[in-house]
């Protein structure tokens, strides 16, 4: 079984990089097509290469703002239309914000394509931002910070540490804005930031599924192509200052139970080729994270039972800064003081002896596995190719993952942890639970899904 899994790899990873085309149009819209036959199915994505690391203080939250309003209408499609027609042609359709990018897409048949670019170049060149539609919308995405954000007091713990951790970079503000600046955003605002952002030139289609290439980059032609290209604003590199020092945040709120997060900064991958360092944090994340037997499931709560859950996380893939992070709940009777000394304990154990050759291998079969089996859905394909590239990484990048996983060895998983999980980059939150005292009932939003 082994072995026809690992050939089955194989041909995956051979496949990807055969059936991939990455062409740009004239107007400086770049176009990358997979072709995946097994279904007549195909996911479209258009990818902005624009996120909240873009904003400006006093305007955080306008990205997310801005992808609300890309579904209320353009000169020709009215306000709710755009997800009507895809519907009413089998499709479905959304979009995500993130710190780098915001992306629109939606999975159809294979022979509505051409409906699916039609609208999103109306929307990319014709929006329409009203007054009126930009008051309602902003309300929604207010209601739903209070619901994910405000009422989830381990996102407010999240969203804290991370303006703590980072000083100066605009990670360090969160995606969905902070309420005084949704509160005080006007319709020019959003009216600003498409004309600044959403041209051709700033933009990635991919598609993914049961396609010709010469077709797919036939339809982009006919339906961007005639879209000019237009300046984009110089982007600084706005780096982060190197840490000096440990940092320390309490965050008081209404919760069950406290909860404790840590954070280091950490390399990203920039040199695909020769960078080894974020691929062994990823195998770290996955000796200590990932299932029961990794080590601060297994030590933590299963052994010591100081915790009831605890996990880490790492992303390498990113236009800025990367951090390293391990959270953990306390059981109940315990401290988070005991349990960070637990945590701390683990960690420093790793950085002195090591991994044995079997943990190696069974976490790199583990993290592989998890890869090929995400590669094995069209729409994480496309998701996939679309976070490389606008993360600056070329396609090249995502197909050789595997390889460069497969050859990262037990000594450069110890000296990641020695060099990067070091006290002078770390960034510490705990929670203090505060009494749940009951809440008014908030009169519902219309267009934000609240929770049962």
């Amino acid at each position: 079984m082994r072995k026809l899994w690992a050939i089955g790899l194989a041909l995956l990873a051979g496949s990807a990089q055969a059936a991939l085309t990455d062409v740009t149009l004239d107007n400086g819209m770049r176009v990358i097509v997979h072709e995946d036959h097994r279904a007549p199915v195909m996911v479209s994505q258009v990818w902005y290469r624009v996120g909240s690391m873009d904003e400006f203080n006093g305007a955080s939250g306008v990205a997310h703002v801005l992808e609300h309003m890309m579904f209320k209408g353009t000169e020709t499609v009215p306000p709710g239309e755009f997800s009507k027609r895809i519907a009413a042609a089998g499709g479905r359709e959304n979009a995500f914000t993130s710190r780098d990018y915001t992306a629109y897409f939606q999975q159809m048949q294979k022979d509505r394509l051409a409906l699916s670019m039609q609208l999103e170049a109306d929307r990319m060149a014709n929006l329409v931002i009203s007054d009126e539609l930009f008051a309602k919308e902003v309300q929604v995405v207010m209601e739903e910070r209070r619901l994910r954000t405000d009422d989830q007091p381990q996102s407010v713990v999240y969203e804290r540490l991370m303006a703590t951790a980072l000083q100066v970079h605009p990670y360090r503000r969160p995606i969905i804005g902070w309420m005084d600046d949704l509160q005080n955003m006007t319709t020019q605002d959003a009216r600003d930031w498409y004309a600044r952002w959403y041209a051709p030139n700033n933009a990635t289609l991919v598609v993914a599924g049961d396609v010709k290439a010469d077709e797919v980059v036939a339809l982009a032609k006919r339906h961007f192509g005639a879209l000019p290209a237009r300046a984009l604003p110089e982007r600084k590199p706005q780096a982060e200052p190197v840490q000096l020092g440990e940092k320390r945040i309490v965050v008081k709120a209404p919760a069950q139970l406290p909860y404790l997060l840590m954070v280091w900064h950490a390399p990203t991958l920039r040199d695909w080729a020769q960078d080894t360092t974020p691929y062994a944090l990823q195998i770290l994340a996955g000796v200590l994270s990932g299932n029961d037997s990794a080590r601060l499931q297994k030590t933590l709560v299963k052994t010591q039972q100081i915790a009831v859950d605890a996990s880490a996380g790492y992303d390498a893939v990113a236009r800025g800064p990367g951090l390293f992070m391990v959270d953990a709940t306390p059981a109940p009777g315990k401290s988070v003081a005991a349990l960070e000394k637990a945590i701390r304990g683990e960690l420093e154990r790793l950085r002195r002896e090591g991994i044995s050759e079997a943990e190696l291998a069974r976490v790199k079969a583990q993290v592989i596995a998890a890869d090929v089996y995400q590669r094995d859905s069209l729409f994480y394909q496309a998701m996939q190719l679309g976070e490389y590239v606008t993360a600056g990484l070329p396609p090249e990048a995502l197909a050789g993952r595997v390889d460069k996983l497969r050859a990262v060895t037990a000594k450069e998983v110890q000296a990641a942890a020695q060099q990067w999980l070091q006290d002078e980059r770390l960034s510490v939150a705990e929670l203090d639970p505060q009494p749940l005292d009951a809440q008014p009932a908030r009169a519902k939003v219309p267009g934000v899904r609240h929770a049962n």
